[in-house]
């Protein structure tokens, strides 16, 4: 059984609509989100069955990380504190160039040529995968879903699920050609195929990479759950643990956890509790029988403080990553993940994506949603993503050089042509005289209105001025009475 290939190809980049466009052609993508979406909003409707109870654990969970965002320069110095006294070596990294330099430093040090790593979001930002392959280093994928979009050169196309646009077949197959095994649709033999191919590297790795759930500041404590046990191994039987994670997602006390976890887990998949809890304090002691011999942890930026300097735009950092948001979002329901083009994709991607990557970057991902508020009425910490991705819409078509800069590409979809348009029609509403000249050459001349005026007559019929304006057909109606 050959081992898979572990340098990604590199897809051309084409824009979101393009990508859209493509995806809502693809019927087999169609029906395997549908399918996945409807299962995962279900179990998670059974999970909170008790409405008084959900609302309350919201109300708990949105509190919990408001509390800790409103601390936390304060928090990050004492988990930085907890952790160094635990043993634990913290590293600083404001960009992903320099996460990915610590972390080549780290391996390089230790002469490291195989790396394990469990599931992390934050890794995928950093293209971890791809700049170790470029380094002569192997990274391989323990998560089960990420282990398949590696072996098939993708992305994940969701955050907790990253082979959800997969069905069982399509899985059989890629293990059949990249495996070298027996073609079987069985989810448990392909379970136990992926499984027999990562214990083999489990015990090869140099070194274990993980991401970090909640970062407790109080005691110094690493969480991560999961559900298959490939993060307990990543993180315990190599003897080098790096854990990689961003700067928000430090609680102050442990009994935060509790009903974050809670709300992290039915959230997510409907589940009370993951079947693995995990809590890292330090590298293995002098007494003890497992563990690492080294843990770091490497703290990233990558435009999160950018965020956390804006009152509005900071309540994006209270994300605890359960992915509710996708599985009711219509939009993603029909595209899918890789549409997106981040490593971020759905209503919290379109929130997030700006910050690390600038707005200019993803100019059409706030336009990408109908408002419809399902992503804001599941969200278990509360996050008002409707009204953020209005407001990012508004950054989007700021002038470039105005004062009040709060992201990196504010104005990307500015035009001067649309900003005289609205300017006049604001004068116009706002003038008795302009507005009743207006609405005398409208009708008059309301032959002339083209047929077509843009994008709005693909789907609608073009928009023609009446016969007569409303203040004249009142007018002649009150001629009529006085005559009668």
């Amino acid at each position: 059984m050959s081992s898979p290939a572990l340098i990604p190809t590199v897809a051309v980049e084409e824009d979101f609509r393009a990508r859209a466009h493509t995806a809502l052609g693809d019927k087999q993508l169609r029906n395997n989100f549908r399918s996945a979406m409807d299962s995962l909003m279900t179990k998670r409707a059974v999970a909170f069955s008790d409405a008084h109870e959900r609302e309350h654990l919201r109300a708990l969970g949105n509190a919990i990380r408001a509390r800790a965002l409103s601390k936390l320069p304060d928090l990050l110095e004492r988990l930085e504190q907890n952790l160094t006294r635990n043993g634990v070596k913290v590293h600083w990294a404001e960009t992903v160039d320099e996460a990915n330099g610590i972390v080549l430093s780290i391996i390089r040090a230790h002469e490291a040529r195989q790396v394990i790593k469990g599931k992390s979001m934050v890794s995928e930002e950093m293209e971890m995968n791809h700049v170790l392959a470029e380094q002569g280093i192997e990274c391989l994928e323990s998560d089960m879903g990420e282990f398949i979009v590696q072996l098939d050169h993708e992305k994940p196309s969701h955050i907790i699920m990253p082979a959800i646009h997969k069905n069982a077949g399509q899985v059989a197959s890629l293990f059949h050609d990249k495996l070298g095994v027996e073609y079987t649709k069985d989810v448990d033999q392909l379970i136990q195929i992926g499984r027999r191919v990562l214990r083999e590297k489990f015990f090869e790795a140099d070194v274990g990479v993980s991401g970090v759930n909640f970062a407790v500041a109080e005691t110094g404590t690493l969480l991560l759950v999961e559900n298959e046990g490939n993060g307990r191994m990543s993180t315990t039987v190599p003897p080098v643990h790096i854990a990689v994670t961003g700067i928000e997602k430090v609680v102050e006390h442990m009994r935060d956890v509790v009903p974050l976890l809670s709300l992290l887990t039915r959230s997510a998949l409907g589940q009370p509790i993951t079947t693995y809890v995990n809590m890292i304090s330090g590298p293995r002691k002098p007494e003890e029988l497992d563990g690492p011999q080294e843990v770091h942890l490497v703290l990233l930026d990558n435009g999160r403080s950018q965020a956390f300097a804006d009152s509005e735009l900071r309540q994006t950092l209270n994300c605890i990553r359960c992915g509710a948001c996708m599985n009711h979002c219509p939009v993603y329901t029909r595209i899918g993940g890789h549409a997106y083009g981040e490593v971020y994709p759905g209503p919290i991607g379109k929130i997030i994506t700006p910050h690390m990557v600038g707005l200019a970057n993803v100019p059409d991902h706030p336009s990408a949603s109908s408002l419809c508020g399902a992503c804001g009425e599941v969200c278990p910490v509360k996050i008002p993503i409707p009204a953020i991705l209005r407001r990012l819409r508004e950054e989007n078509v700021k002038a470039p050089d105005s004062p009040n800069q709060v992201m990196r590409g504010q104005g990307s979809k500015y035009s001067r042509k649309e900003r005289l348009i609205w300017n006049f029609w604001a004068r116009l509403n706002t003038s008795p005289t302009l507005y009743r000249l207006f609405g005398f050459f409208a009708t008059r001349l309301r032959q002339l209105v083209p047929s077509n005026v843009g994008p709005w007559t693909q789907n609608h019929s073009a928009p023609k001025p009446a016969a007569r304006s409303l203040h004249e057909l009142a007018r002649e109606h009150l001629a009529k009475q006085d005559r009668h």
